[in-house]
C-alpha cells in the first residue's frame, strides 16, 4: 500500500512572448502552481494548475500551510477519504478559487501517483473508453494588436489544415458589428462543416446585451457560446439558453459538484467545461461528469490538454479535449518534458504510466520555481 512520504510545491511565472487579450482582460504572464506527491516506495505523482497573472504565492501557501501536511503518512489509494479531508480543511479558507485549486492539484497528483504505482497510463487506470486517441478542438482566436478579421480567418483555416474539425475563437471584446465581422471571416475561412466555438470569457452583464450579439452570431451556426456571463450569474445563463439557438457552455472556473448540479438543473449549460485543476481534482471531475451524463449533458473540459486527455478517454459523455497547438498562450507547455502528439485532429494518448510526463526541472527553475518540501 503506497504511503505518502512527502509533498513538494512550487509556483512559476511564465511570461507570454506577446501580450494577449481576452474579452475582458489582457495578459502578459501566467502563474502556475505545481505539486509533487511522493510515496515511500519511490513513486511520484504530479499536479498543476493556473493561478492567474499575479499572486501565485497564495497557492503555494495553501498547499504548504493548510493542505499538504494532511497527506503525510496517509495511504495514497484512499483518494476519496483524502479528498474529503482536504475539502473539510478548506471549508473556511476557500471552497472555490485558489485554495480549491490546491485541493485539485493534490488530488490529481494522488491519481497520477497511484496510476504510476500500478504501472498503468492514467486513462487505463481510470477505466478507459478510448485507448489510443481522443477528439480535440483547436483553441485560439485571441485578440492581438493589429490582428484583423482576415488574419483571424487565416489562423482558423490553419487549424483545419492540421486536421482539426473544430476550432474556437474569442469574442465579446468589440462591438456587436465588429464581432460579427470576425465571426464571418472565421466561418468563411473554415467552411460550413467545421465546428466553430465562441468564447466570451464573461463578457456580458445582462441579457439584452448578450442577445444583441447572439442575434448576429446565430447566422454563422456556432457550436457553442462559452462563458457569456459571470460564473455567478447562473440564472442569466439559463435565460440566455432559452432565447438563443446557440448552445451555452460554461463551468471552467466552477468548483464542486454542487455548483455544477445547480448549473445543469437550472438549464444554464448543455455543455460543461469542468476543469479538473479547478473544480476539485480528478475525483470531483468524475462526479461532475457522471451527474452530467445522467442529465444528458456532455463534458468538454477547459484548458490543460495534458491533464484532460486521459479523463476524456475514460468518460463516455466527454466530447472534446481543448488543444493548443503551440506554447504562446498555454505556456505551461514550457514546464514539462514531453508534449502530446496530434493526429488527424485527435490527441494521441500517452501509454506510459500515470500522466506520462514530468516537470522539466530546469524550465521550472528558469521560471522562478523553488520547491518547498513538506514531510
Amino acid at each position: 500500500m503506497p504511503i505518502i512520504e512527502s509533498v513538494s510545491v512550487a509556483v512559476c511565472e511564465v511570461p507570454l512572448d506577446r501580450v494577449t487579450s481576452f474579452s475582458t482582460r489582457t495578459v502578459s504572464s501566467r502563474h502556475y502552481g505545481l505539486v509533487k506527491v511522493r510515496s515511500r516506495d519511490g513513486h511520484e505523482g504530479i499536479g498543476f494548475c493556473y493561478v492567474g497573472s499575479r499572486a501565485g504565492g497564495i497557492l503555494k501557501s495553501a498547499v504548504e500551510l493548510l493542505l499538504g501536511p494532511l497527506l503525510i503518512g496517509q495511504e495514497s489509494l484512499r483518494t476519496e477519504g483524502l479528498w474529503q479531508t482536504l475539502y473539510q480543511e478548506a471549508l473556511l479558507q476557500g471552497r472555490a478559487g485558489t485554495v480549491m485549486r490546491g485541493v485539485s492539484i493534490l488530488d490529481t497528483a494522488l491519481w497520477d501517483l497511484n496510476a504510476r504505482s500500478a504501472g498503468l497510463p492514467l486513462h487505463d487506470y481510470l477505466g478507459s473508453n478510448e485507448r489510443e486517441s481522443v477528439p480535440a478542438y483547436a483553441s485560439g482566436g485571441y485578440y492581438l494588436e493589429g490582428k484583423s478579421p482576415a488574419d483571424l480567418g487565416k489562423e482558423l483555416a490553419g487549424y483545419v489544415a492540421q486536421g482539426f474539425r473544430a476550432g474556437k475563437m474569442k469574442t465579446g471584446r468589440l462591438s456587436p458589428s465588429e464581432e460579427e465581422a470576425r465571426i464571418a471571416a472565421a466561418r468563411d475561412a473554415i467552411g460550413p462543416d467545421v465546428l466553430l466555438m465562441l468564447d466570451a470569457n464573461n463578457a456580458w452583464a445582462d441579457l439584452p446585451t448578450a442577445m444583441d450579439y447572439m442575434r448576429r452570431f446565430e447566422a454563422y451556426d456556432p457550436y457553442w457560446i462559452e462563458e457569456p456571463f459571470s460564473p455567478d450569474a447562473i440564472d442569466l445563463h439559463a435565460r440566455l439558453a432559452a432565447r438563443t439557438s446557440i448552445t451555452v457552455a460554461t463551468g471552467e472556473i466552477e468548483a464542486g459538484r454542487w455548483r455544477f448540479r445547480e448549473l445543469v438543473d437550472s438549464g444554464g449549460a448543455e455543455i460543461l467545461q469542468a476543469d479538473a485543476a479547478v473544480c476539485g481534482g480528478i475525483s470531483e471531475w468524475r462526479k461532475i461528469a457522471a451527474y452530467a451524463d445522467c442529465r444528458g449533458v456532455t463534458v468538454s473540459p477547459h484548458w490543460f490538454h495534458d491533464l484532460h486527455a486521459p479523463l476524456v478517454a475514460a468518460t463516455t459523455n466527454a466530447r472534446f479535449v481543448e488543444f493548443f497547438t503551440d506554447d504562446q498562450v498555454l505556456n505551461f507547455r514550457r514546464l514539462i518534458n514531453h508534449q502530446l502528439e496530434l493526429r488527424a485532429g485527435r490527441v494521441v494518448l500517452r501509454q506510459s504510466p500515470g500522466l506520462g510526463f514530468a516537470f522539466d526541472e530546469q524550465a521550472v527553475a528558469r521560471a522562478g520555481g523553488q520547491w518547498t518540501r513538506i514531510a
